[in-house]
């Protein structure tokens, strides 16, 4: 039986900063040296993924710092005149406001279980975007607080830890399934991926469009 609901935030609640990023790589590609721009794409995810994948324990370092630095380094490898503070608040005035999803408020509203938001954002960044949205969720667990990133498993262990509950009487929710799935089930938790643009979903992956469909998947039942 279904005790509580522990639920990403961004790409899940309120929307990713897909839009902020496009606008961030135009301005590296005007004021550098590239002939493609999926080129800086590229350059900088791997800068960021290198660096987040490293970031544990004595090693962990907070979301903000990870995508500054990924963020100059890719202006310095393109040879841009762009400022990386300016770029980088740019993303992360998107974090503390972003848009939410048309369903989401309606989603807390419903639920017949506590809901616990589970997410690799820093904890002051978050907690600015739900009071910005006033949601009102049972409890936050953060990268921060686990000194660890999803996938890792070491903040969904936290967050089972923090609230007393069992893997086997939680379901996470989250639109990744690299992050969100893959993380929650290494741990024994079973979830649901937010597949909100139609992709095709892998065998044995419960998908739902939105969250309101989430309480009519066979988990609830």
């Amino acid at each position: 039986m279904v005790k509580a609901i522990f639920i990403d935030f961004y790409g899940t609640i309120v929307y990713e900063d897909g839009e902020v990023i496009k606008q961030i790589v135009q301005k590296i590609f005007d004021t550098g040296k590239v002939n493609d721009k999926s080129e800086i794409d590229s350059y900088w995810w791997n800068e960021f993924q290198t660096a987040f994948i490293s970031a544990y324990g004595e090693n962990f370092e907070t979301q903000r710092k990870l995508e500054y630095q990924s963020l100059d380094k890719t202006i310095q490898h393109f040879n841009s005149s762009a400022d990386a503070e300016i770029l980088s608040n740019l993303m992360f005035e998107h974090w503390v406001k972003p848009p939410i999803f048309e369903e989401s408020k309606q989603f807390f509203n419903k639920s017949p279980v506590p809901i616990y938001i589970v997410s690799n954002i820093d904890r002051n960044d978050i907690l600015q975007a739900i009071a910005f949205h006033r949601l009102k969720p049972n409890g936050v667990f953060t990268s921060e607080d686990a000194k660890s990133y999803k996938p890792r498993k070491e903040l969904f262990e936290f967050a089972l830890k923090s609230t007393g509950l069992s893997a086997e009487q939680v379901v996470h929710i989250g639109d990744s399934l690299s992050s969100d799935v893959k993380g929650a089930s290494a741990v024994g938790i079973k979830s649901i991926w937010i597949n909100r643009i139609g992709r095709e979903v892998p065998h044995g992956i419960i998908a739902v469009e939105n969250l309101l469909q989430v309480y009519n998947t066979k988990l609830f039942q």
